[in-house]
């Protein structure tokens, strides 16, 4: 008898017991039927996705980048490969981005409390290999992220109004909980980000948190098609892709940065303009020269006190500055008088919710915005961190969980 669609769905439910609840996976394939006469033979056939066909059974351990205090060092070693609870996803992380939050994360920069020891991370890309009873809407073999907004409460004023990131019990990836610096990691099913498929993971993983953040952060300006909008840090991984997703939003694009290399890069994404900070010495009459006035608004995702506060000054009447980068202890110095009667507004953008991800990730999608990557091994997160300090990273860094 052939398997009609009642004895499928119960056919697909048990192979999920098997992967679920006791959080072990058979190798993932499809499954197709041949119909005889008298019966149905079950065929596996590999899938095209070079991922799922060659997933390994989960093992018992597995290699993570940990730190016990905050600065300590950073041990690559073995760990136990996490259970996951009844609301979440078992991802196989293949690759992960390196944000500067990850690095103020292991320094302990912000009055934040920190789970320690800790898994850093939260721009994990991977594969779904297991989920709890209570996940709903997720296959295994599933393009899954892992980013910085792991769960939240979905019942708090903030949370109804889709400010979820603002909520006062959000689990935060690689700070409060264990994020996408190791081979497997838990996230919570709601939260998780749905990757397309076929997408390229290593490419796909900062768009996860920094594609998000400036994607957001440009809808926090709430700028018209054709105004200026500055980049402050255009050079880095936030601001490679704020300038790409502002070109995408048609907006016109001025970058700031330091050097002669950056301001090539810069251009070569699509910006206008480029001011040096090395060698201007006067960015707020500079900018507004380049801009015939002023920009519209400004993102600043730089890590400079004084380049926050000089966004203030050479903003247009009207405009919006809008503060993304998080400068451990620094403050935004603003004149009243200057900021009352340009009529200038100051806000803070923090993450996406769950829309502002899902739009972040089809932009990647339709191939609007590219992030320029560099792929190194999860061991080598310590030199990645040195050069994230000393300011020498060029776009972002991919680190693949298998070396």
């Amino acid at each position: 008898m052939p398997i009609g669609s009642t004895h499928f769905f119960h056919f697909k439910s048990f192979i999920r017991s098997i992967a679920v609840n006791k959080v072990t996976t058979i190798p993932i394939k499809a499954f197709t039927t041949t119909t005889t006469k008298t019966k149905t033979k079950i065929t596996t056939t590999t899938t095209t996705n070079s991922f799922i066909s060659t997933m390994p059974e989960i093992p018992k351990t597995q290699k993570a980048v940990v730190f016990e205090t905050s600065g300590g060092k950073l041990e690559y070693k073995d760990i136990p490969v996490p259970k996951p609870k009844s609301n979440e996803l078992l991802i196989n992380v293949k690759y992960s981005g390196v944000c500067h939050t990850d690095l103020h994360a292991w320094k302990g920069d912000w009055p934040l409390d920190t789970k320690l020891p800790l898994v850093g991370g939260h721009e994990g890309a991977g594969v779904v290999v297991g989920m709890g009873d209570n996940v709903k809407g997720w296959e295994i073999g599933d393009y899954a992220g892992i980013k910085w907004l792991n769960g939240s409460c979905l019942n708090c004023e903030f949370c109804e109004q889709g400010a979820e990131p603002n909520c006062p019990q959000a689990d935060l990836s690689g700070y409060t909980h264990d994020g996408s610096f190791e081979q497997y990691a838990t996230a919570d099913a709601v939260q998780a980000a749905r990757i397309p498929k076929n997408a390229d993971l290593a490419k796909a993983a900062p768009i996860l948190c920094a594609g998000v953040t400036v994607y957001k952060a440009l809808k926090t300006a709430q700028l018209k098609a054709g105004e200026w909008v500055c980049i402050s840090g255009a050079g880095g991984g936030l601001g490679s892709l704020a300038i790409q997703y502002a070109i995408a939003m048609g907006y016109r694009v001025i970058g700031i940065d330091g050097g002669a290399e950056k301001g090539e890069y810069i251009k070569s994404l699509g910006a206008e303009a480029y001011i040096d900070f090395t060698k201007e010495k006067d960015i707020v009459e500079a900018v507004k020269k380049a801009t015939n006035g002023g920009p519209h608004g400004v993102i600043n995702v730089s890590v400079s006190e004084k380049a926050i506060n000089q966004s203030v000054e050479y903003v247009r009447p009207l405009g919006k500055v809008v503060l993304v980068g998080l400068p451990a202890g620094s403050k935004v110095v603003a004149p009243v008088f200057d900021a009352v009667v340009k009529s200038v507004e100051i806000k803070g953008s923090y993450v996406g919710n769950r829309k502002d991800t899902q739009e972040a990730l089809d932009f990647f999608a339709r191939g609007k915005v590219n992030c320029q990557i560099k792929i190194v091994g999860l061991s080598e997160l310590p030199e990645v961190f040195k050069l994230m300090e000393e300011g020498k990273i060029l776009g972002r860094y991919v680190l693949d969980t298998s070396k």
